[in-house]
């Protein structure tokens, strides 16, 4: 998965790049393809890569992450 997310990146790249450097009349077309894949393929597969092994509730504003953020910021007195 992380390599598809790689690969992805790698090739939206080099689509943006060449649309970038070519004379063509087509030029636009690679660009559009290449944020396209990079948005709509590459960005996609980063996220579920990064996100596939965690815990939403873990980022959660809960009742009680809120009481442990408190009691580590009482913790940390100065």
């Amino acid at each position: 998965m992380k390599y598809v997310a790689l690969l992805l990146f790698l090739i939206s790249g080099g689509l943006i790049t060449y649309g970038y450097l070519t004379p063509s009349n087509d030029a636009q077309k690679f660009i559009g393809s290449g944020v396209a894949v990079l948005f709509l393929l590459a960005f996609p597969f980063f996220t579920y890569y990064r996100w596939k092994d965690k815990d939403i509730k873990d980022y959660m504003l809960t009742k009680e992450n809120l009481d442990k953020m408190r009691a580590k910021g009482k913790d940390k007195t100065l």
